[in-house]
């Protein structure tokens, strides 16, 4: 007599307990669900962002310290949003109107220090958003899924106390349905707490070379040079 394999459904996995969940357990399913979606959906524009920031660094490195002045350098600097090409941008106009009535009495090196910063400030505020959002889902799935579990283990209790019956059949089910919550609650927690550390490690190398870059940048709006360790790159600044 052939063996015949006979596929049983499961009646404790997920199908199981969201037909067998109340509004409740429902709605932390729901929103375990959209804090997984937002987290990925976070993670992914995040590091597309910064590969485009880490490329525009590479082309300021090459192209904007290879022309002979800054206002030539500029021009190199292509592509959508290109934070660099605003820095230099903002730097070159604030020098060409150092001399109005409003600025002629601050130092062209304070001037230029100041609108710089608050570029720099800028990208950096820029780069932070949406972090925010990974570190709480990061702190906070864990514990919401916890909550649906204890909810779903009470009323598990509740109903074999209802029952007057205390069989494994109707322990195991219930109380292995509830403990989903928390392994769902982890397994939106932990790819958030590492992108949120992956971003944020991203973050801190693209600032460290728009501060490179800024720096370099007044040194040779105020001095006419760019200082490359030990030896001096002399370019062109705004001003004549």
């Amino acid at each position: 007599m052939a063996n015949e394999s006979v596929t049983v459904e499961n009646p404790y996995g997920l199908q199981a307990l969201w037909a067998q969940g109340d509004f409740i357990a429902k709605g932390v399913l729901i929103l375990l669900a959209l804090m997984s979606a937002y987290s990925w959906f976070i993670i992914f524009t995040k590091w597309w962002e910064q590969r485009r920031l880490l490329k525009q660094a590479a082309e300021a490195d090459k192209n904007f310290w290879g022309a002979d002045n800054i206002k030539n350098g500029v021009g190199k600097l292509t592509g959508k949003g290109n934070i660099f090409k605003a820095i230099a941008s903002e730097a070159i106009d604030a020098a060409a109107h150092h001399d109005t009535r409003m600025t002629q009495q601050v130092p062209l090196h304070e001037w230029i220090d100041n609108v710089i910063a608050r570029g720099v400030a800028r990208i950096g505020s820029a780069l932070q958003t949406q972090l925010p959002f990974l570190a709480t889902t990061g702190s906070t799935a864990p514990f919401i899924g916890l909550f649906g579990t204890v909810w779903g283990i009470y009323h598990a209790l509740v109903a074999i106390g209802v029952a007057g019956q205390a069989s494994i059949d109707k322990v195991a089910g219930p109380v292995g349905e509830a403990l989903i919550m928390t392994a769902i609650g982890l397994a939106v927690a932990v790819p958030a707490v590492l992108g949120y550390n992956y971003l944020l490690g991203r973050n801190k190398l693209i600032m460290e070379r728009v501060k490179l870059f800024a720096n370099d940048l007044e040194q040779v709006i105020v001095s006419g040079s760019r200082v490359e360790g030990a030896n001096a790159k002399v370019i062109s600044g705004a001003k004549k």
